[in-house]
């Protein structure tokens, strides 16, 4: 896989050039600095995966995601040295397109890589996502089940990838604090960011919004939002549980997971929507929902930044409608018969 590198740190080009080039498969094609040299660069040769300093001189790395994602696109993981202080501008970068983050930093006085396992396994996991490594198929979950007494309520599930927090935010500031429904995200974001994408929603909406727990159960007039890099499922029990299984998937969480789920288990036939990202996840999910009586719904072309994975639904004939994203709430409170 082609790799760009754009960072203001020289002790993390360092490190960076030092363990990507002792992996097979990967090779750098250029370093930048600062936004201006990653841009002119992006658009001389562009790469296959730049990874991208969310600290970069001259545009910060949310601005130099949005300016080259409109001029040269490119799957884009954002590196940042601390998840708490830089999470709003991880997801307003990801709003632009950026695939994902991971922190990175220089541990003091040894001179080592924070993160680098983690950058490792992110390479890896793009380079299925991106078709330059060939993903395995889905296995089976398995999950202790049993019967459960309590009436479930009306469930919004919306599954999301590149492009997904600024567009889950845009739906969730749009319903009213008593949505009279519980909602369930699938967003795809690497755990240690997890907190921080239900905290910044949560600062978006007037619906609470909280990390999904192993055990927990939908609720009414709450958000939550997958949290770990296993997969979300709902289980026969109608409660929530977190799964390995598939274990070799470049999808964590997986929508098509969780969707297939709610197919299999969840006694309602309620609303599941599916926007922009990169890929196919969800696509399978959502088709299997709408053949069992749900109501589903994909962002259209025009306001996806990704129109990958709804385009690959509505291929598969699993979309009941085809919305830009500012119809998408309204259609939500009609479907659960709100106005």
């Amino acid at each position: 896989m082609r790799l760009a590198i754009a960072h203001h740190d020289a002790r993390i080009l360092d490190a960076l050039k030092r363990i990507v080039t002792a992996h097979a498969g990967y090779d750098i094609i250029w370093i930048a600095t600062d936004g201006a040299e990653a841009a002119k660069k992006c658009q001389k040769d562009k790469p296959e995966l730049l990874l991208l300093d969310l600290a970069l001189p001259s545009l910060d790395g949310s601005r130099k995601t949005n300016v080259i994602m409109k001029s040269c696109p490119c799957p884009i993981l954002l590196l940042t040295d601390s998840v708490e202080a830089n999470a709003a501008k991880v997801f307003e970068a990801m709003g632009h397109g950026a695939l994902d983050a991971v922190r990175v930093s220089v541990e003091a006085p040894t001179g080592k890589l924070f993160g680098e396992r983690d950058i490792i396994k992110k390479l890896a996991t793009i380079g299925k996502l991106i078709g330059k490594v060939e993903p395995q198929g889905k296995t089976p979950y398995k999950v202790k089940t049993a019967n459960s007494e309590l009436p479930p309520p009306p469930l919004v599930a919306i599954g999301a990838s590149t492009g997904g927090p600024k567009a889950l935010s845009v739906i969730l500031a749009a319903l009213p604090r008593a949505l009279g429904a519980a909602v369930i995200i699938i967003q795809h974001l690497d755990e240690q960011f997890s907190r921080g994408l239900a905290e910044w929603l949560d600062s978006q909406c007037g619906l609470n919004v909280i990390l999904a727990d192993e055990g927990g159960r939908p609720k009414i007039d709450t958000v939550l939002v997958a949290s770990t890099n296993d997969h979300l499922i709902l289980g026969a029990d109608l409660i929530l549980h977190y799964t390995e299984e598939p274990r070799d998937y470049p999808y964590r969480p997986s929508v098509d997971v969780f969707f297939e789920s709610l197919a299999r288990h969840w006694p309602r036939r309620d609303l599941a929507v599916l926007l922009t990202g990169m890929g196919r996840d969800g696509a399978s999910g959502l088709t299997a929902l709408r053949k069992a009586g749900w109501h589903t719904i994909a962002q259209d072309e025009k306001t996806s930044v990704v129109y990958g994975m709804p385009a690959a639904a509505v291929e598969l004939g699993g979309a009941t409608d085809v919305l830009p994203l500012e119809r998408i709430a309204p259609a939500i409170m009609k479907g659960l018969g709100r106005k």
